[in-house]
């Protein structure tokens, strides 16, 4: 029997993966000029920093999270989130006692135990983006513009920025009393999450997708009329601040995210085309965090976004970047005799940074010229006992088929100048 993936994860295939590197590559470019550096966590940590970090009462620990005990007896789970990784890593690293903020970025593989949906996988990737060190409305808005700035790299538009406060602990209690208070004569009608989260994590009330709960949403009273000054005047900041930037965003005050950590500003961004599951990136301010890993307290915001739905996205609206490329220079071996110089001669290739392909068949020349159209290649560099003997390679423009001799040693040279 033929032994398949596992339900919840996806083969990454040629040419698709070339299309995934064009997409991480402009990730990886926004986010060195905006001043990010890249950071790579371990793929499992200790249970205990998500059930810290993230909360026991989301639904990611309560239900999702990849968790088993190693031969050591300690717990390990999956990484299940990007931000409480790298904030332990702040703090292991006596970053703190270094030039603030400290900027990451990351490119990371997440795993968590759900229903496998479109762009959506057991095991996805996200890109993520986290400042720590930083309280100012600015650092919010510059991790919101960097990831409007990657989507219009990218050429997407149709985009909906969702912006909302949901305060800090002393505004957010008395936030979550009146939000009970609206529930409480209701708690037969709403679903069984609901009623579930009523208690345990009161403000999640408001992310829930179902219809008769998304009724009852619609009067819920909203933190905007709750937030302390402090609170008030951060999130008034961060819309100064996308207005200067020329963001474009409408206030949501639905939009609560689903990890307990989140103080403050919460944002997602969101497409139509996505259907029911339409956001492509999400997140907020999370200045309580360090404080719950053990650490000194750390204002810290980030984003993170699903480079599985975005790349479902972008195709749909034909705006890839452009993916790897075909092979610049196929070498033909003409004659049998001739394998293993072509293999040298496209290593020779390799080195002076050309993408260079070669036959590892045995097969004729016209079978090798039909594999080299087959690749896209631009060049076909044939490499005979005659072409050997007099220093030269006869090379074809395959998509012309002009063709001429050139010297060996000028062979890179030559190609490199063909294609500008």
């Amino acid at each position: 029997m033929l032994t398949t993936r596992p339900r919840g994860t996806a083969d990454i295939l040629p040419p698709a993966s070339g299309r995934w590197n064009a997409v991480v590559r402009e990730f990886r470019a926004v986010a060195h000029a905006f001043g990010y550096g890249e950071i790579r966590t371990p793929v499992f940590e200790h249970t205990e920093l998500f059930e810290r970090g993230v909360g026991d009462a989301t639904d990611i620990v309560d239900k999702e999270m990849y968790t088993f005990t190693d031969r050591g007896g300690r717990r390990i789970s999956l990484r299940a989130e990007g931000t409480a990784p790298c904030v332990r890593a702040y703090l292991e690293h006596g970053l703190a006692s270094g030039p603030q903020p400290v900027k990451f970025s990351y490119v990371a593989p997440i795993f968590r135990y759900e229903r496998p949906q479109a762009g959506r996988y057991r095991q996805h990737h996200q890109f993520g983006i986290e400042v720590l060190g930083a309280a100012a409305p600015s650092a919010d808005a510059e991790v919101i513009a960097l990831a409007w700035e990657f989507f219009t790299r990218l050429g997407l538009t149709g985009l909906e920025l969702n912006l909302n406060s949901i305060g800090c602990p002393t505004c957010r209690s008395a936030y979550r009393a009146r939000l009970k208070e609206h529930y409480r004569p209701h708690l037969a009608a709403v679903c069984a999450d609901c009623r579930a989260r009523f208690e345990r994590n009161t403000l999640r009330l408001l992310d829930c997708k179902q219809a008769d709960c998304q009724a009852l949403m619609g009067s819920a009273p909203r933190m905007g009329e709750l937030l302390c000054g402090e609170c008030g005047v951060h999130f008034e900041g961060l819309q100064d601040c996308l207005r200067a930037l020329g963001v474009p965003y409408v206030v949501n005050p639905t939009i609560v995210r689903g990890l307990d950590y989140y103080t403050k500003t919460v944002f997602e961004v969101m497409h139509r085309a996505l259907g029911s599951q339409n956001v492509v990136c999400g997140g907020g301010r999370y200045d309580g965090l360090a404080e719950i890993l053990g650490g000194a307290p750390t204002p810290g915001v980030g984003f993170g976004m699903g480079v599985e739905r975005l790349l479902q996205l972008v195709d749909g609206a034909g705006c890839l970047p452009a993916a790897d490329g075909p092979p610049a220079v196929y070498v033909v071996a003409a004659g049998q005799s001739m394998g293993a110089e072509a293999l040298a001669l496209a290593m020779e290739l390799r080195r002076e940074g050309l993408a260079a392909d070669c036959d590892h068949l045995g097969r004729s020349v016209k079978a090798q010229m039909k594999q080299a159209d087959r690749l896209g290649a631009a060049f076909a560099a044939m490499l005979g006992e005659d072409e050997l003997r007099g220093g030269v390679v006869t090379v074809r423009k395959l998509a012309g088929g002009e063709q001429e001799t050139v010297p060996r040693e000028g062979l890179a040279r030559f190609i490199k100048e063909r294609l500008g």
